[in-house]
């Protein structure tokens, strides 16, 4: 639901400049996906980290602006699904940084940085998943190998930008059945992961 009509329009104005600020300008690994129609309501894609389980994966993540923003730090979600310690089954995310360490002045570029620091540098001790952050204590190689199959199952770069059904919109009338075709070709491997994902 659209907190629009809630914020303070010289709030707005000025999510506004920053939202152009960093479409034009994006921090490395983050891109922002716009929206004309709710400010408040915040999309971008972040960038696996090299050398962790989420590397080549790409996550759909969510700011949303409450009534009492910037006083108040977004909420944030992943949309993508993740194995997290530091994120819920529904996507919710906790960091301190958008908790008790948040500053009004911080603004939209450091949450976003936050939730892609999160990747780098999971934390047990808040943890919303408590099998990941057990694994993640106790088990580490146990934990990586199940953040990588998430990533690889639900991060695939073409399923979270989102754009494939944009660009089908517009392709002949054939690249339905080809998508099919290329969904059967898939190698039996990506079965085999989906297969296991849900005895996990």
């Amino acid at each position: 639901m659209s907190n629009v009509e809630n914020v303070c329009p010289q709030v707005l104005r000025g999510v506004a400049r920053e939202l152009r600020r960093l479409a034009a300008n994006p921090p490395s690994g983050i891109k922002l996906l716009l929206r004309d129609d709710d400010l408040t309501d915040v999309v971008a894609l972040i960038d696996g980290p090299a050398e962790t389980p989420y590397a080549g994966g790409v996550f759909r993540v969510r700011l949303v602006l409450g009534r009492e923003f910037p006083t108040v730090p977004p909420r944030a979600y992943f949309l993508t699904r993740v194995f997290h310690p530091n994120v819920s089954s529904a996507g919710e995310v906790c960091v301190n940084t958008l908790k008790r360490d948040w500053r009004p002045e911080l603004g939209l570029e450091h949450a976003l940085l936050a939730v892609k620091c999160l990747l780098i540098a999971p934390n047990p001790d808040s943890a919303l998943n408590a099998d990941a952050a057990a694994l993640l204590r106790d088990r580490y190689d146990d934990y990586f190998a199940r953040a990588k199959l998430y990533t690889d199952i639900h991060a695939r770069p073409d399923a979270a930008s989102g754009l494939a059904h944009a660009s089908a919109a517009n392709e002949p009338s054939d690249a339905a059945p080809r998508a099919k075709r290329e969904r059967r070709a898939q190698p039996p491997l990506a079965k085999d992961k989906r297969r296991i994902l849900k005895r996990l």
